[in-house]
């Protein structure tokens, strides 16, 4: 099994250190961009020079976005790659988010090249500081059981680890739907300036979807399908 390990946090972001330390054990490759690029979405390069910058051995630093990273590395740097794992995202990615996501992207872009994936992201509550060992093992957890799971060409998994308080005891892993509902678009005008003032904790969510699972202190996993 070789695995691609890549984030839109960028490859000097604690969760993708958390996450190669959870994956240790497989020496994945690292594919990650030079820079923070949260919420980027799909985008890609169209067409100029994209920067390869090789930090140390399987690990590399892309001069372009999380899709694009799938792409260097699944056509050029690790072609027999028979994963993709993108995070672990220091904030989550349910319902509308994976929209938005440039971590799910990474994983989207590896299903369209016919490659599974999961994407991992890591709710963060009342801007409370990750516990990233505790995420790495839990995220160590849940791929190893994902991996045993059915996942048709074009499918990815998409999980979102809960925010828990220490002494918690471990949350459960639970497959749901995810969520249907718009993320808050609560805002304020000050001085021609439009702000975004909603509380993203607060946002509506449908019962037993992904928002209401990690909110409730479990782990949400769902499939996500392109066809």
């Amino acid at each position: 099994m070789t695995l691609v390990l890549t984030n839109d946090d960028g490859i000097d972001a604690p969760g993708i250190a958390a996450l190669q330390a959870a994956l240790a054990d497989h020496s994945p490759w690292v594919v990650a961009p030079d820079q923070h690029l949260s919420g980027c979405s799909h985008q890609i390069n169209r067409g100029g020079p994209i920067a390869i910058d090789q930090r140390r051995d399987r690990a590399f630093a892309i001069g372009g976005t999380p899709a694009d990273c799938t792409r260097v590395a699944l056509c050029h740097l690790c072609p027999e790659a028979t994963w993709v794992i993108s995070g672990i995202n220091a904030g989550g990615n349910m319902g509308a988010d994976l929209h938005v996501s440039g971590t799910v992207a990474a994983v989207r872009e590896a299903a369209l090249l016919r490659k599974p994936g999961i994407a991992i992201s890591h709710y963060i509550q009342n801007r409370r500081s990750i516990d990233w060992d505790w995420a790495s093992r839990l995220a160590s957890q849940v791929i190893a059981s994902l991996m045993t799971q059915p996942l048709p060409p074009g499918c990815f998994w998409n999980v979102n680890l809960p925010h828990l308080k220490p002494g918690d005891r471990d949350p459960d892993l639970v497959f749901c739907t995810t969520c249907t509902q718009p993320l808050p678009t609560e805002f304020k005008v000050e001085q021609g300036q439009f702000y975004y003032v909603g509380d993203y904790g607060q946002r509506r969510h449908d019962p037993d979807s992904d928002v209401a699972v990690c909110f409730g202190g479990n782990i949400a996993v769902s499939k996500v399908c392109l066809w």
